[in-house]
């Protein structure tokens, strides 16, 4: 049994640091092999493209009749919009982490911890939403398909959470063939979506008075074009499921080839593939969107895109099977079907490329949510919870998903806004700026309209927080240094001391660095410690950094203070620094080094609060505590010494 829980273990955490890229994710040791932009459009376009399934019965829907104006809003935002957005986004944040690290680096301390977080929740409901969105719509249109077995109806919780699952197994074993399944997926998709558009545009042609009396209608409900304008500015929020897929294009940056000029610094080639690859999905997606939403509208009766209609939720079906048979209908549905599951890979592979570049590093994670398994089989089952409580519907998730498609394109706006005026350019600053502000108006609209989204937001953002603070509190006794370097006259002084068999290390709390203030400190540390008088010692002070971060570099710099040996490195935690710095002097030396501190003033109770938040509080016995936990054999352990 111990060999099989043991084996079991080893298989959820590998991946951890997977050397094979085998896995999605940022902490491969060597990254999946690269591919050409227009492979990777496709792994972006399963999101993006799969929202035909659904986006012209959703627009039918909001705007009714208003639709194509509606629409052509949208695609106008899109291409004067998000895709200068985005490409920006794309040449200053090339490793992956999209707009959300751009908006990071603006606040400081833990404000731009908490930022992040509230961001990581919407992010959260956009990608969750995507996954159990479009395995609903999925099994929509299984279930309406003629040949669907009867069983299939009433069955959409069942069949959706089957869908779910497999998505969940396709992650577990692996994702490395995700590009060219994704590249057949979207080939057969967007080819069956040009006959099934050009068909029911010849169908307009053919029979012109659907357009006329479309147009009759639309006059008769709304009468002054300009009122019909305003209409489609006001609805055009409800449309935003046609903006999805810009958060998931950068964010998998890392997959396009680059040139072989490329720097890990300035990836040139990479930069230019993600552009092509934001420009073309956008060009595409927006013809696809404004001559769908035409024929939709023409063609099909108002009343279809109602609930319990037979084009709800699934509008360029319906002109498949009626114009073109139940053959072709199925062909049509099995595809859609395909691409509307995978469209949740596409979403699951953003999951696991933000999790772990943020939560764990802020220490506001378990490390295992390193590994894609856990994390998958979490998303899953979070998935599973959403499908449940909105009964698989796709109407029911429209707004959440909405809402965070949106705030992310807003905040996204708004870093490269920020970003064009630090640069000083001050045309793009306007530009960016008014973007800004539509979107901006866009989202509050579609909250305003639709609340539950923001609930949804709210609920990803309360567990988020949750998790982080108890995840940082149970790993405040944790070794954080990724890595200890001491440079030569650092080298020097441990060196120079272990020769004799002994080093003892005074902790300073760095002052004045006056002369007086090493004096002082080493004659009482001498007298109340017990330190021979003529034993060599060594200062080590940590000087505070921003102590919202977790995870650290260390680098320890050996300086000569008025005649006393001085160890400084930089850190927004001293415990936990100080502990890192001895092991590291204990395992280049050879010798198990002491440390010699002072009472910290205070109470105990307010300090811990004070170590938790700024890093620093009962120095001593949180370094004694971190030391016990990483060091289980006491002889190896550095001692502390405390008067």
């Amino acid at each position: 049994m111990a060999v099989t829980t043991a084996g079991f273990r080893t298989w959820m955490l590998k991946g951890l640091v997977d050397p094979r890229g085998t896995h999605q994710g940022p902490h491969a040791e060597t990254p999946e092999k690269t591919h050409s932009w227009w492979r990777v459009m496709c792994l972006t376009g399963v999101d993006y493209f799969s929202t035909l399934g659904y986006q012209p019965a959703i627009a039918a829907l909001a705007a009714g009749l208003v639709s194509p104006f509606a629409t052509i809003v949208l695609v106008a935002l899109t291409l004067l919009g998000a895709l200068p957005v985005y490409r920006r986004v794309a040449r200053e944040s090339f490793k992956g982490s999209g707009s959300i690290q751009m908006l990071e680096k603006l606040l400081p301390w833990w404000a731009g911890k908490l930022f992040v977080l509230v961001l990581l929740g919407f992010a959260a409901t956009d990608f969750m939403i995507t996954i159990t969105l479009s395995a609903a719509d999925a099994s929509a249109h299984a279930i309406e398909n003629p040949f669907a077995p009867a069983w299939f109806h009433g069955n959409e919780i069942g069949l959706t959470l089957v869908l779910v699952a497999l998505l969940g197994a396709v992650f577990l074993r692996g994702f490395r063939e995700a590009i060219g399944i994704a590249v057949a997926l979207v080939a057969v998709y967007l080819a069956l979506n040009v006959v099934v558009i050009l068909v029911s545009i010849g169908q307009v042609f053919t029979h012109p008075v659907v357009v006329s009396d479309w147009w009759t209608a639309l006059n008769t409900q709304h009468g002054n074009p300009l009122v019909v304008v305003g209409i489609a500015l006001i609805v055009f929020p409800k449309l935003a499921l046609g903006l999805s897929g810009f958060e998931t294009g950068v964010a998998v940056m890392p997959q396009i080839s680059g040139d072989a000029t490329d720097t890990p610094q300035k990836p040139t080639g990479r930069i230019r593939g993600a552009n092509r690859l934001l420009t073309t999905a956008a060009l595409i997606m927006s013809a696809f969107l404004i001559t769908s939403s035409l024929v939709t509208t023409f063609l099909i009766p108002q009343k279809q895109f109602q609930p319990g209609g037979s084009a709800n939720g699934r509008a360029l079906a319906y002109l498949a099977h009626e114009y073109l048979g139940p053959v072709f209908g199925t062909v049509y549905d099995i595809s859609t079907i395909c691409i509307l599951w995978f469209a949740g890979a596409s979403a699951m592979a953003g999951l696991l490329n933000l999790v772990p570049r943020y939560l764990p590093r802020y220490g506001m994670a378990p490390n295992w949510a390193r590994a894609v398994r856990p994390l998958v089989l979490v998303f899953t089952a979070i998935a599973f919870l959403i499908t449940i409580v909105f009964r698989a519907n796709v109407d029911a998730q429209g707004g959440a998903y909405a809402t965070g498609v949106l705030v992310l394109i807003t905040s996204a706006s708004v870093a490269v806004t920020l970003s064009a005026f630090h640069k000083k350019q001050r045309k793009r600053t306007v530009g960016f700026a008014v973007v800004s502000v539509v979107f901006l108006y866009t989202s509050v609209a579609n909250i305003i309209e639709r609340p539950d989204g923001l609930r949804i937001a709210t609920l990803f953002i309360v567990g988020i927080l949750v998790i982080s603070i108890v995840s940082r509190v149970q790993r405040s006794l944790q070794l954080r240094a990724t890595s200890v370097e001491l440079d030569e006259t650092a080298r020097s002084f441990v060196m120079a001391d272990a020769e004799n068999g002994k080093i003892r290390i005074i902790a300073n709390e760095p002052d004045d660095g006056t002369a007086k203030e090493y004096r002082e400190k080493n004659t009482d540390e001498r007298r109340f410690s017990h330190i021979p008088q003529r034993a060599r010692t060594i200062f080590l002070e940590v000087h505070p950094s921003d102590s919202s971060d977790f995870e650290e570099d260390l680098v320890v710099r050996g300086v000569e203070m008025h005649g006393y040996r001085v160890l400084k490195v930089e850190s927004g935690n001293v415990p936990n620094t100080l502990a890192a710095v001895l092991l590291e002097i204990r395992d280049l030396t050879g010798v198990v080094p002491d440390i010699y501190f002072e009472w910290t003033e205070g109470n105990p109770i307010s300090n811990m609060f004070k170590f938790l938040v700024t890093g620093t509080g009962e120095v001593a016995p949180v370094t004694r505590e971190v030391l016990r936990e990483c060091e289980k054999d006491a002889k190896r352990r550095p001692s502390v010494h405390v008067s």
